[in-house]
């Protein structure tokens, strides 16, 4: 019985301070859109980066446990005969397998693109296989011809056998696949060397005790673990995010000056009312319950549109605002839709900080108000 009542005293307070609200019509939607822009910004960049990193997660956990590349005087090289067996008899190591690829800039589109030639898919010889975004730049379908300058000066003619999906262009926009001797051919590589070695371990748990015996063995090698990959691209993610924040900066803190000025008094009309209020017989509590749901709607409404906007924003109009800040920049960038990825603790520690305080603000002036002289109150 006493739940019932309480029950409906809140309601009649949120009546109440819905009817309020409404008196102030052009203030509180003022209000409103400034505060649900603020969880908006805030939000979109969230969503945007935490998308960003998962789908970075979902590409890099298929490649290689362990890359192992060679080092000459601190540069990158190629991988000789005879390393890939060394490689083979060192205990934890599963599997091995030496890879070709490399870079070619393209004058005609002023891009870099990343030739391979690939174990797992058959290339024929004077065939290529092109990434979609590949296929935009120069215009290319399956059939056509397309030549490449080597960098001794040689003209190379490939038909183009195939185009890769759509759906892989975040890792395949700028790729050219070719059969095995033509990429030896075109970049000049001997027989039996690599560009690097892409192993597997027997144990996920000795993936670090196995990187250490192939420093042991190989003192010019350089083995980069997978995990390390994911944290480089999870630390370029924080650094993007930190910047749009950074640049944000300015519109939290008119947020923040705009909270504090809420919390430091009430406009005349708003002391008049509790002034009222107090003389009809509402007690302090009561007035202070009133003011909470009016702060409390504000914030819920303003968090609820603001992030319902980011949502849209990010994953039905590929973050048009923000794209090339977090995305980052290329002249053959991918073209992908993100899958929508929210974070629960994510969407609990924006909501702590953006709904809360401003709801606490407003408690503090009108408790001063509540507990004046009703008199006093409507004379000042």
């Amino acid at each position: 019985m006493l739940m019932k009542i309480w029950i409906e005293k809140q309601k009649h307070l949120i009546d109440f301070t819905l009817a309020s609200l409404a008196r102030r019509k052009g203030k509180n939607l003022g209000l409103l859109f400034i505060y649900g822009l603020l969880v908006f910004v805030l939000a979109s960049v969230a969503l945007y980066t935490h998308a960003l990193r998962t789908e970075a997660q979902k590409v890099l956990a298929g490649t290689p446990e362990i890359v192992l590349q060679r080092l000459v005087a601190g540069r990158h090289d190629l991988i000789p005969p005879g390393y890939i067996e060394k490689i083979g008899r060192i205990r934890g190591v599963q599997k091995k397998e030496g890879r070709l690829w490399g870079y070619y800039y393209d004058s005609v589109v002023k891009a870099n693109y990343t030739f391979m030639a690939p174990r797992d898919m058959k290339v024929e010889r004077g065939e290529i296989i092109v990434g979609p975004a590949l296929e935009r730049s120069r215009g290319l379908a399956t059939g056509n011809g397309i030549s490449f300058r080597s960098y001794s000066g040689e003209l190379h003619t490939f038909i183009v056998a195939d185009v890769l999906p759509q759906s892989s262009e975040l890792v395949s926009a700028d790729l050219v696949l070719m059969h095995e001797e033509d990429f030896r051919a075109f970049f000049k590589y001997p027989d039996g060397h690599y560009t690097d070695v892409a192993m597997s371990v027997a144990n996920p748990q000795e993936i670090r005790n196995v990187a250490l015996k192939l420093m042991d063995a190989l003192p010019d090698s350089r083995p980069i673990l997978r995990d390390e990959v994911l944290r480089t691209y999870a630390s370029v993610f924080d650094w993007r995010e930190g910047i749009m924040l950074a640049l944000l900066s300015a519109a939290i803190l008119a947020f923040g000056i705009f909270a504090w000025e809420k919390a430091a008094g009430l406009s005349a009309e708003e002391k008049r009312e509790i002034g009222i209020l107090k003389a009809i017989g509402w007690e302090t509590g009561d007035v202070i319950k009133m003011k909470f749901w009016e702060g409390l709607l504000i914030s819920l409404l303003a968090f609820l549109l603001g992030y319902v906007a980011a949502y849209l924003h990010v994953f039905h109009f590929n973050s048009l605002l923000f794209e090339p800040v977090l995305k980052g920049w290329a002249v053959l960038y991918p073209r992908f839709t993100l899958t929508p990825h929210i974070d629960g603790l994510q969407v609990a520690t924006m909501f702590f900080f953006t709904v809360f305080p401003y709801t606490a603000a407003v408690l503090v002036p009108i408790w001063r108000a509540a507990t004046t002289d009703p008199d006093t109150v409507m004379r000042s």
